[in-house]
């Protein structure tokens, strides 16, 4: 979720302010933090931000704050929707002197909270903002929580934990490799490309030389260097709406998110068509799934001179959309 800064920063200001915490001399290592999670009570470069989010990485270094590790004996965890991804930044805070963790309660924070009292003992904490924030003296303590390396399934491809469809292959993007025509372009991308599972199909058709896999979440990319071991395939960390490609792409696949973090929009996804038809040629083609109850068609139309639906099921739709707009 992205946290309202007004939320964030109530649970944290009243509880420095209100001399409940006492903090250690030394960097603080905030793990997460969305592009609005407010640190205006800390001094700037007192700051290491870390954070696997291009986009929020990206907004963080360009506010001056800095992402370049350092030994820090504070660590505040900012709550991820995920809830193993979660218990993995506990455990991995916990290696700090003090750790604070903060979330809003849609994101499992009481939840977490429940689990780390049973565990330690009685907690103090801040309740405000439909959120908690508490706090422990680090030990090195739920080591049984860390997150270990990407995990094989059955299905052959390594997964982990905070990545869109863990341990599975989304029924989205199956049926759109169904739907992908034998021969593709010799220059492809998969923007949003998670795991690399479209990417990996794409890999298999005839005429491919080369594919792009852009992604914004770093656990994800990294799974995919996995599942993705080949040549023709080069890695990018990068935000899918705002990347500009060295060279057009002859085709695009790409099955994007719709959730800014709980909150669905489809804002992200027109974002999405709108910058894949910047990176295509004027010949070039786009092969999208979507939910079906998500209205994509006239952010299509705007961006490309041919649309068409090309199958789907009662939840998903099939794009293929051709010749963009300049």
């Amino acid at each position: 979720m992205r946290h309202r800064s007004h939320m964030s920063k109530s649970r944290l200001a009243t509880a420095l302010n209100d001399g409940l915490i006492v903090l250690p001399e030394g960097p603080i290592r905030v793990m997460r933090p969305a592009a609005d999670y407010d640190l205006s009570m800390f001094a700037r470069e007192n700051l290491w931000i870390d954070t696997g989010f291009k986009p929020d990485a990206v907004a963080w270094s360009g506010a001056g704050y800095s992402l370049d590790p350092v030994d820090a004996p504070v660590t505040i965890v900012v709550v991820p929707r995920a809830k193993a991804l979660a218990r993995a930044m506990v455990a991995e805070a916990a290696k700090s002197s003090l750790v604070l963790i903060d979330g809003q309660k849609t994101d499992g924070i009481d939840s977490l909270f429940k689990e780390c009292r049973k565990a330690l003992g009685d907690l103090p904490s801040v309740t405000k903002s439909h959120g908690r924030l508490f706090w422990f003296g680090g030990e090195n303590q739920f080591t049984d929580w860390a997150l270990g390396d990407p995990i094989k399934g059955e299905n052959g491809f390594y997964t982990s934990a905070g990545v869109f469809s863990d341990g599975q292959v989304d029924r989205g993007s199956k049926l759109l490799a169904s739907a992908l025509p034998e021969k593709l372009p010799k220059r492809m991308a998969d923007f949003g490309a998670g795991w690399g599972y479209l990417s990996d199909t794409v890999l298999k058709r005839e005429g491919v030389e080369r594919i792009d896999l852009i992604e914004a979440e770093k656990v994800a990319l990294d799974c995919a260097r996995l599942n993705v071991p080949d040549d023709r395939a080069a890695f990018h960390w990068a935000d899918a709406t705002t990347w500009k490609a060295p060279d057009s792409y002859g085709g695009i696949v790409m099955n994007p998110p719709f959730h800014i973090g709980r909150e669905g929009s489809p804002a992200l996804g027109r974002a999405f068509i709108a910058n894949a038809a910047r990176n295509l040629t004027t010949s070039g083609h786009l092969w999208m799934v979507a939910n079906r109850h998500l209205p994509y068609e006239a952010a299509l139309n705007d961006h490309f001179k041919e649309v068409k639906e090309i199958g789907g099921d009662g939840a998903f739709k099939l794009f293929h959309a051709f010749r963009p707009i300049r």
